[in-house]
């Protein structure tokens, strides 16, 4: 198959947030995000989100960079010639350093597109064989206990398979006691965001009496050795985030047993093709995976979706219900969830409708960059 992409539309979103999320590096009231729409000679469009936010502190990416990276580099690459699989972008963005989440962004747009043009829906189109998916949920750090429990009831009574509830110094241990008292059975696990440091051990190694699923980022996100360092010391799994940008940061955190569970996040990695190569290196390992969240609106939320149909994700992930977060998603139907599951939809590509109303309610502005004559 070949693709020929006519022009490339980047926009610039901003959606607010049904309530405040906070984590140990920050409050999030409202997500700017970029939507990129490809569009091929038929007129068929494939749609990507990018997954930055507005300011660096999840990692060095942030909305403006990634439309700095995605306008000046990575469209002019996408368009010079046709496309054949959408894997050929990593070899042609493999000049351009890091920089995944705006990398991902418009490979996730080719993905679908492609997807659209085989008539398969994306899940299939990356080999996944599931038709549901089980999911979590991911709580911020609420101002009081009493709030997070409250929190907590209301979305175990929902069904999600799983709670992840983010920790910080000084609102850790406490914290997960009283939230083991008052669900003793729930799968929990708590995430760190790189807010401790090794001088921590002793009070990391305390939430090993909880029964934890697994701590999330406990350290530093370039910090692979003293990850392993930690682990030892620990009952309570690690899973690494931040720390795993590639299938290299992957392979070299298993080899070192700086972690027993990878967390794969699409946008961090730099695309699906990425994404299912740490995937399956991991079920070579032994080592089981789940897919993280970033406060995605439907399109990111949607590849979310596909990407967990691969069979090594066998931990809930954080793709929650568009209700959770936002008063109106941006695709049709919304992403729902019913007795913590997410079926998996069968339409070609990601299986949701753009609604194209909404994309315009929340676009602040846009651009549209056309295939040159002669590429």
């Amino acid at each position: 198959m070949t693709i020929n992409i006519e022009y490339v539309i980047l926009r610039h979103l901003q959606m607010e947030l049904k309530a405040p999320f906070t984590t140990s590096f920050g409050t999030f009231q409202r997500k700017e995000l970029i939507l990129v729409e490809v569009v091929d000679r038929d007129g068929v469009s494939g749609w990507g989100e990018s997954v930055a936010f507005s300011a660096p502190w999840y990692s060095e990416e942030t909305v403006k960079t990634n439309w700095h990276m995605l306008e000046d580099f990575l469209v002019p690459l996408a368009l010079a010639e046709p496309i054949h699989h959408p894997e050929e972008l990593s070899k042609r963005f493999s000049a351009i350093r890091q920089n995944n989440m705006a990398k991902a962004a418009l490979e996730g747009a080719v993905w679908d597109l492609y997807a659209k043009r085989l008539g398969v829906p994306l899940s299939q189109a990356l080999g996944g064989t599931k038709k549901d998916i089980e999911v979590g949920v991911s709580i911020g750090i609420q101002p009081t206990v009493a709030d997070l429990l409250q929190v907590m009831e209301r979305y175990v009574v929902q069904g999600y398979r799983r709670i992840k509830v983010k920790i910080k110094p000084g609102w850790d241990v406490d914290v997960i006691r009283d939230v083991r008292r008052a669900f003793p059975d729930v799968p929990l696990m708590a995430d760190a965001n790189s807010a401790y440091t090794l001088a921590d051990a002793d009070r990391l190694k305390a939430l090993d009496e909880f029964g934890l699923l697994m701590i999330e980022q406990p350290l530093a996100a370039d910090d692979l050795v003293d990850h392993a360092r930690l682990q030892p010391l620990l009952q309570t799994p690690i899973c690494l985030d931040e720390s795993i940008r590639s299938y290299d940061d992957a392979r070299k955190a298993l080899d070192l047993g700086s972690c027993r569970i990878i967390n794969i996040k699409i946008g961090r990695v730099g695309g699906l093709g990425e994404a299912k190569r740490i995937h399956d290196l991991c079920a070579e390992r032994g080592a089981p995976v789940w897919c993280g969240g970033m406060l995605e609106a439907g399109v990111g939320r949607a590849h979310n979706i596909a990407i967990t149909t691969l069979e090594n994700f066998t931990l809930p992930g954080d793709t929650a219900a568009s209700s959770h977060y936002w008063e109106r998603d941006i695709i049709t139907p919304e992403v729902e969830v019913h007795g913590g599951l997410i079926r998996v939809p069968d339409a070609p590509g990601i299986g949701y409708d753009v609604d194209r109303r909404q994309v315009e309610r929340y676009t602040q502005f846009a651009k549209v960059f056309h295939r040159t004559a002669t590429a």
